[in-house]
Parts: C-alpha cells; sequence; structure tokens
C-alpha cells in the first residue's frame, strides 16, 4: 500500500518538476537580455566594435553613463518633470476613466447602449494630427504649459471597456442592496466597486504608468521649454545628438577628428537602464494583481 502511494506521489511530483523546469528556463531567457543590456552600457564602445555584444564586458567603463549626466541638473530637471507627469496623468486618467466606465457598465443605465456606441466608434475614426494639434495649441492653450504632458493622454477607449467589463461582472444584486440601504451611486462605487475591482484597476494603472513614463511625443510637439522637458524627451534629443556628432563631424573635418570611440551604442544601452530603472521598482508592486487583471471578460460564465 505504502509503495502504490509513493508511486503515485511520484508521479504526480514529475509533472511539477517539468513545469518548473520550462519556467526556470523561460525566467532565465528573459533575464539574459537584460543582463546584455547592463553589459553593454558598461563596456567601452572600441571593445563592442571590436568582440560584439558579450554577456560580461572585456572592460569595464562608465563613460556613457558619464556623458548621459554630464549636466545633471537637466537629468534631475527631466526626472522631476516625469515622476509628475505619471503621477499627476495616471491619478486623473484613473479618475476619470472610472468615471465614465462605471455608468456603462450600469444595466440600469438608459444610454449605456448610445454611450458605448460613442465612445469605441473613436477608436475607429479620429480627426486627425493636424485638428488636434490645432484643437491643444490654439484653442485650449495648453501649448509650453504642464498641462499638456498629461491631459491629452487622459482617456483611452480601450482601458475604459476593460473597466466597463470588469464592472459589469459584478453581482447586480450586491449594487441594489447597497442602494436599498440609503447608500449614494459615488458611496457604491467607492466602497463595494472599487475594492472588487483592484485586479482591473492595477492592471490599467500600471499601462498608464508606462505610457506617461514612456512618452516623449507630447513634448516634442508642444514643449520648447526646458524646464517642461521629460525625461524620455530629453534621452532622445541627447541620442539625436550622439548620432549626428558620429555621422558628419568627421566628413566636416575631413577625417581629422575620430568619432569612433563616442559612446553611441554603450550611451543607448545605458539610456535604457536610466529610463527603464524606476518601472522596474513599480512593477512588483503590480504584479499579484496583473495576471488577473489580464484575463478579464475571457472566460464567461
Amino acid at each position: 500500500m505504502q509503495d502504490n502511494a509513493r508511486t503515485v506521489l511520484s508521479f504526480t511530483r514529475r509533472p511539477n518538476i517539468f513545469i518548473h523546469t520550462i519556467f526556470s528556463i523561460f525566467s532565465v531567457l528573459c533575464i539574459i537580455p537584460l543582463m546584455a543590456v547592463i553589459s553593454i552600457s558598461l563596456s567601452r564602445e572600441e571593445d563592442i566594435l571590436q568582440y560584439g555584444y558579450k554577456l560580461i564586458p572585456s572592460n569595464i567603463t562608465g563613460i556613457a553613463y558619464r556623458a548621459i549626466f554630464k549636466n545633471p541638473d537637466k537629468i534631475i530637471n527631466a526626472y522631476s518633470n516625469s515622476i509628475l507627469v505619471t503621477a499627476i496623468g495616471t491619478i486623473c486618467s484613473m479618475i476619470v476613466m472610472i468615471l465614465l466606465a462605471y455608468p456603462l457598465s450600469r444595466r440600469d443605465y438608459k444610454y449605456r447602449n448610445a454611450f458605448s456606441f460613442y465612445i469605441f466608434f473613436t477608436m475607429l475614426f479620429s480627426g486627425g494630427i493636424v485638428p488636434w494639434y490645432i484643437l491643444i495649441a490654439k484653442y485650449l492653450n495648453m501649448k509650453d504649459t504642464f498641462f499638456v504632458l498629461f491631459v491629452p493622454y487622459l482617456v483611452n477607449v480601450w482601458y475604459v471597456l476593460l473597466l466597463k467589463t470588469y464592472f459589469k461582472d459584478i453581482p447586480i444584486s450586491l449594487l441594489e442592496s447597497a442602494n436599498i440601504d440609503g447608500a449614494s451611486e459615488i458611496r457604491i462605487l467607492i466602497s463595494i466597486v472599487l475594492p472588487l475591482s483592484k485586479p482591473a484597476l492595477a492592471t490599467v494603472s500600471l499601462f498608464i504608468v508606462l505610457q506617461f513614463w514612456n512618452d516623449w511625443w507630447l513634448s516634442l510637439l508642444f514643449i520648447n521649454k526646458e524646464s517642461l522637458v521629460t525625461l524620455q524627451y530629453l534621452l532622445y534629443k541627447m541620442m539625436r545628438n550622439m548620432d549626428y556628432l558620429r555621422n558628419n563631424v568627421s566628413q566636416m573635418a575631413h577625417g581629422m577628428i575620430d568619432t569612433s570611440n563616442l559612446p553611441t551604442e554603450t550611451m543607448r544601452m545605458a539610456m535604457c537602464i536610466v529610463a527603464a530603472g524606476p518601472m522596474l521598482i513599480i512593477f512588483p508592486f503590480f504584479q499579484k494583481y496583473f495576471v488577473r487583471g489580464l484575463t478579464v471578460g475571457a472566460v464567461k460564465g
């Protein structure tokens, strides 16, 4: 009897060992690119040109990081702008989209279908970038202001539909009971709907954080003041200037200046580390809700 139990237990463990092995290999494959980026950012440009990319740098140096932080005041200011834009933009965006998604999820809302179609229609057609630019710069007068860095991205239709789907799965009887007990719609939303929707809220919040943090497009279009430049746009300008020097200076100087040692590749990878660092710190706090939030609407009973 004990031998049979041991045999069954061994067979049940084998699939777990196989699954753990597969995921361990997959985890290592995910870590290797990050290690390569760090290694390249700490390498010398001439080593990369001579030996190619390596997981362990031949000669460790911080030239690329010194080039990025040559003007620390600009980097600190850009970091501050990006942090403020990300924090304020995420909070405002979540408030607006929650207030938009919640009425659309209620089956007793009379105009739910009409507004849902109106919102979905904007995913299919848009006015174009020129009218969008004119609206923001000329009519709303937000050019060269802090608001222009997050107001155009306050509502994302896909995230609204995602939140609507999750809110709709909450039993309507629970909301009606709270309404009978005298709770207002705002109280129901804050005390019942939002606590039950943590996976969806965490997932959408993470996506919005990544959108605001990685955005350089709004700064490129609407910002001329150096004090309002975000981190991603500052790094973009630095990389563009470095590429320009490497491609044109040697030609203009008739080959008298050697630009092969300019940290182009290493600086590119160092910028990835500088830009992605905060996101790598934030992601673990959302991880426990992330998988559940991604499966919103995937299974229907």
